[in-house]
């Protein structure tokens, strides 16, 4: 039996950017444009209704920027969807902001068709992050800033440690899974530990974390 489409809203304040989106996206048969948001107040209206598998929300939106719809939308609805952001620049600092408030990744409003596609199925159907290099450039900028490493550092079983630098390197549970050699229930325990120790709400949180801890570049 074939899945039902990802269901998908698009959040941008440009007209053609949404339409040359719905376009692409609409093409596919597995995927579902639901609805559409001018700014970042109209988004979280939208995902209320449609309650949408992924949402595309643009970063910089007049009155509700794509941060703090991207922040309402996490931490008042249950079951949220997978945000994915969408700049102009990949250096964006919002971009960052958003990634912190937990949205699963960014794409660039450059990236073509097929780029996109594969993004919002990446997104939808596992629970791999989108995280560029220049992400993690710019949380290495944080944790030069803030040098001393936070008590969850030391906190981390060996295991966990493993679990969350896996975690950054974009893989899956089943892939983390196969790499540890371990059943996929046990990774799922050592992300629920990672993401109580880090004091985080989700995956990308704690892998912002981890960044700006100066953990990745520890052994």
């Amino acid at each position: 039996m074939s899945r039902p489409p990802l269901r998908i809203v698009l959040a941008d304040d440009e007209r053609m950017v949404r339409t040359a989106l719905r376009a692409i996206l609409s093409a596919e048969p597995d995927l579902e444009v639901v609805g559409e948001a001018a700014d970042g107040a109209e988004a979280v209206s939208v995902v209320r209704e449609t309650r949408p598998d992924v949402v595309l929300m643009d970063v910089r939106m007049p009155g509700t920027d794509g941060i703090r719809a991207t922040e309402r939308i996490l931490t008042t609805l249950d079951d949220p969807p997978r945000i994915v952001v969408v700049t102009t620049f990949e250096n964006d600092s919002y971009v960052y902001d958003a990634l912190r408030a937990g949205a699963a990744g960014f794409l660039l409003k450059r990236a073509d068709a097929d780029e996109l596609v594969a993004a919002v199925r990446l997104v939808a159907r596992s629970d791999s992050l989108l995280f560029p290099s220049a992400v993690r450039a710019l949380a290495a900028e944080h944790a030069r800033a803030n040098p001393a490493p936070p008590p969850w550092v030391a906190r981390l079983t060996a295991r966990e440690s493993e679990v969350l630098r896996l975690m950054a390197g974009g893989l899956t549970n089943a892939e983390i899974a196969r790499r540890m050699d371990v059943g996929p229930a046990t990774v799922k325990t050592h992300v629920a530990s990672v993401l109580s120790k880090t004091g985080t709400r989700d995956r990308t949180q704690a892998v912002i974390a981890a960044y700006e801890a100066g953990f990745m570049n520890s052994r």
